[in-house]
C-alpha cells in the first residue's frame, strides 16, 4: 500500500513563492542594470503580478521610459504616484513622460514639486518653463508640411542625409529576439542607402557596401562635401566581441571611412578622442570640412550628453571644445547637424515640448545665440531629432518616434507670412485719414503704399528676410519715418508701428527734447546726439522744407557772451546734422543767447541747476515750404 503524500504546509508554500519572487526580482534587476530593458520588463511584470514592490515598479516604469514605451511607463508612474507622491529624479522622469504624452499641466505640477525640493535643479526649471504657455509651440504649425517616408526592408530608420540621389541612414531590421539588441530586442543598427520611387515611396534599403557595417551598432553618420569621406558612430567592439568598461557599459565611438575606386567604404580609422570610459558619436561636419561636431558624455560637460567640436589644425583634429552653457544643458544634447551657418541639434533641455526637440542656433563672433525651438509640426511631445536641409534649403528630412518607432520624415518649408499694421495719428492723438504710408525694400528699392482709412489704420504685406524703410506723410504735415525688418524672423507674424505727424507751422519754434549742453560748453553730448539723429531724420524726410536751428543759453554770464555761446552751440548742432546727411543749403544756425528764457530764471534770480538746464535748449523752426503756399505762420 502506497503511502499517501502529505500536503505542503502553507508556510512552506509561502516560502517557496517568496523565494521564486525574490529570484525573479534579482534576475530583473540584473537585466535592468545591463540595460536589457525588454527582458527586465517581462521579469518585473511577472514579479509584480504576485505582489506589490515599490522599488520594482519604479524600475519597471523607468525601463519602459528609457526605450520610449511611454504609455506603459505612464501607467506604472501613475500607480506609484497614487500610492505615495513621487519626488526627486523619479518625479522628474514621471513629469517627462507626462510631457511626452501631451499632458503639460500635470507635468508642471511634478516639475514644480522637484524645484521646491531642489531649487538648484536647472533641468527641472527648464522643463517647468516649457509647460508654461505650452500652446505657443503650436502658434505657427503651418510653416512646415511633414510626411513620413516608407522605406521597405527596415523596421526603423533615422539620421537620413542626402546621398547619391537618395538617403544614407541608420536603421534596424526586425530580428530574432535571441540574437538582437538586448536594449530593444531588434537588430543592431547598420548604415543603409535608399532612393525614392515616388514622392512618398522609397526602394528597399540596401546595406552600405564595404567594411562599415559590422556585428553591432553603426550610425548615424555624416559625409564630407565631396561625398568621399564618411564619419560615423559605431559600438566599441573588436571583431564579434563587444568591449565594455568596468561598469559593464559599452560606449559609442567615432570612426572615419573613405570611398575606394570600386564604390566601397573602407580604410576605417578611429577618432583620436574616443575612449572606453565615455561615448563619442553623432558626427556633423561644417560645410568646409574644417570643424567636426559631435555628442559626448566625456568629462567636462554640463550633464548628460553635451555637444562638442574639434577643428582641423592641419595635422589632425584639435582638442575637443565644449560648446558651452548657451547650447548645452543638464539634459541631453545630441544629433548635431550643420545646415549652412546654422547648427541644428536635439535636446531634452531648453524649452521643449517633451522628449527630444530640435533646436537651431548660430555662432556670431565666437558666441552662440540662444537656441530656438522649431516648434510643431517639426517637434512633437515625443523624440524629434536629426534635422537636415536639402540643397534647396526649402525642404529636408528629420527623424522622430512620433508614430511609435524611429522613422524618417520629409518636410517642406513654407515661407512665413508677415504683415505691417498700425495707426497714423496727429499730435493730439487723433486719427489721421488719407495719410500715405509707404514701405520701401531697402535692397531693391521696391515700394508698396496705401492711404489710411477713417480710423487712421493701415496694413501692408511684408516679405521675409527683408529690411524696409517706412514713411508716413500728409499734406501740411511733417513727414515721419521708421525702419522695419523681417530679418531673423522665422515664424509668421504681424508687426505693429504707430506714426505721429505734426502740423507744419512756418516760423513757430519746436523744442527738441533732451538736447542740452553742459554749462559754458557747446560740445554735443551723447544724450543730445541721440535726439539730433532723430532730428536729422525729420529734415531728410521733408526735403521740400527749410529749417532754422536755434540755440539758447541760461541767464548766467554776460549777455554778449551768452549770444556768442548760443551761436556756437547752434553751429555745433547744425554741423552734426550736416555730417548725418542733411543738405547744408536747407538749414541755418542761429544763437539767441538768453533772450528767450522759458522760466523765471532771469539775471539775478536764484534757480536750481535743473531750472537753468531747461533754458540751455535747442529748437527747430520751419522757415519755408516749397510749393505749399497755404501754410500759415505760427506765433
Amino acid at each position: 500500500m502506497m503511502k499517501r503524500e502529505q500536503p505542503l504546509p502553507w508556510l512552506a508554500i509561502m516560502v517557496i513563492l517568496s523565494a521564486c519572487s525574490s529570484m525573479r526580482l534579482q534576475r530583473a534587476d540584473e537585466a535592468y542594470d545591463l540595460m536589457q530593458y525588454p527582458k527586465a520588463e517581462r521579469l518585473y511584470e511577472k514579479a509584480l503580478a504576485h505582489g506589490e514592490d515599490r522599488a520594482a515598479r519604479a524600475r519597471l516604469a523607468d525601463a519602459y521610459r528609457r526605450h520610449n514605451a511611454v504609455d506603459k511607463a505612464l501607467a506604472h508612474y501613475r500607480t506609484l504616484h497614487a500610492a505615495h507622491p513621487l519626488s526627486g529624479d523619479t518625479a522628474l522622469h514621471y513629469g517627462e513622460v507626462l510631457l511626452a504624452v501631451g499632458e503639460p499641466d500635470d507635468a508642471a505640477d511634478l516639475f514644480l514639486h522637484v524645484l521646491q525640493q531642489t531649487p538648484e535643479n536647472t533641468h527641472a526649471l527648464d522643463l517647468f518653463e516649457s509647460t508654461q504657455g505650452y500652446s505657443s509651440f503650436y502658434a505657427d504649425s503651418t510653416r512646415f508640411f511633414v510626411n513620413r517616408l516608407t522605406i521597405p526592408g527596415v523596421a526603423t530608420a533615422f539620421g537620413g542625409i542626402p546621398y547619391r540621389n537618395g538617403l544614407l541612414f541608420a536603421g534596424e531590421k526586425e530580428a530574432d529576439t535571441r540574437k538582437g539588441n538586448p536594449w530593444n530586442e531588434r537588430s543592431f543598427l547598420d548604415l543603409y542607402h535608399t532612393t525614392s520611387k515616388t514622392e512618398v515611396t522609397w526602394l528597399p534599403a540596401q546595406a552600405l557596401p564595404g567594411a562599415v557595417n559590422g556585428s553591432y551598432h553603426e550610425g548615424p553618420a555624416t559625409l564630407s562635401a565631396d561625398g568621399r569621406t564618411l564619419y560615423f558612430t559605431r559600438s566599441n567592439y573588436l571583431r564579434r566581441k563587444l568591449l565594455k568598461d568596468d561598469r559593464n557599459t559599452s560606449h559609442l565611438m567615432l570612426f572615419r571611412a573613405t570611398l575606394d575606386s570600386t564604390g566601397k567604404w573602407g580604410d576605417l580609422r578611429a577618432f583620436a578622442y574616443n575612449s572606453e570610459r565615455w561615448s563619442t558619436g553623432h558626427p556633423a561636419l561644417s560645410p568646409d570640412g574644417k570643424t567636426l561636431y559631435f555628442a559626448s558624455d566625456r568629462p567636462g560637460g554640463l550633464g548628460g550628453s553635451d555637444l562638442w567640436r574639434c577643428r582641423d589644425n592641419g595635422t589632425g583634429w584639435s582638442e575637443p571644445e565644449n560648446l558651452g552653457p548657451t547650447v548645452n544643458t543638464p539634459g541631453n544634447e545630441v544629433f548635431p547637424t550643420v545646415n549652412g551657418n546654422t547648427l541644428h541639434f536635439a535636446s531634452s533641455g531648453h524649452l521643449n515640448m517633451g522628449g527630444l526637440d530640435i533646436f537651431e542656433t548660430q555662432e556670431h563672433e565666437g558666441r552662440w545665440k540662444s537656441p530656438v525651438n522649431l516648434n510643431a509640426p517639426i517637434n512633437t511631445p515625443k523624440d524629434d531629432f536629426f534635422f537636415v536641409l536639402d540643397s534647396t534649403k526649402k525642404a529636408g528630412f528629420l527623424s522622430s518616434d512620433r508614430d511609435g518607432m524611429d522613422q524618417i520624415y520629409a518636410f517642406t518649408l513654407y515661407e512665413p507670412l508677415f504683415y505691417l499694421t498700425g495707426l497714423v495719428l496727429d499730435e493730439e492723438g487723433g486719427y489721421l485719414a488719407n495719410a500715405e504710408v509707404v514701405i520701401t525694400d531697402i535692397l531693391t528699392g521696391e515700394d508698396r503704399s496705401m492711404l489710411t482709412g477713417p480710423d487712421g489704420k493701415f496694413s501692408l504685406p511684408l516679405k521675409p528676410n527683408t529690411d524696409y524703410a517706412m514713411r508716413s506723410s500728409k499734406e501740411g504735415m511733417l513727414t515721419s519715418s521708421a525702419t522695419i525688418s523681417t530679418k531673423g524672423l522665422t515664424r509668421s507674424d504681424t508687426l505693429a508701428q504707430a506714426m505721429t505727424l505734426s502740423k507744419v507751422r512756418i516760423g513757430e519754434a519746436i523744442a527738441i527734447n533732451n538736447i542740452y549742453y553742459d554749462y559754458d560748453k557747446w560740445d554735443i553730448r551723447l544724450d543730445a546726439a541721440v535726439e539730433l539723429d532723430k532730428l536729422a531724420r525729420i529734415f531728410m524726410d521733408n526735403p521740400g522744407m527749410d529749417f532754422e536751428l536755434g540755440s539758447h543759453t541760461d541767464s548766467r554770464g554776460g549777455d554778449l557772451y551768452n549770444l556768442v555761446l548760443s551761436d556756437a552751440r547752434a553751429n555745433s548742432a547744425v554741423n552734426y546734422l550736416i555730417q548725418r546727411g542733411v543738405d547744408p543749403d536747407r538749414i541755418t544756425a542761429k544763437g539767441y543767447g538768453e533772450e528767450k528764457l522759458i522760466n523765471r530764471c532771469s539775471n539775478g534770480v536764484r534757480c536750481t541747476e535743473e531750472e537753468h538746464q531747461a533754458n540751455r535748449r535747442t529748437e527747430f523752426t520751419v522757415t519755408g515750404v516749397a510749393g505749399v503756399a497755404s501754410v500759415t505762420s505760427g506765433q
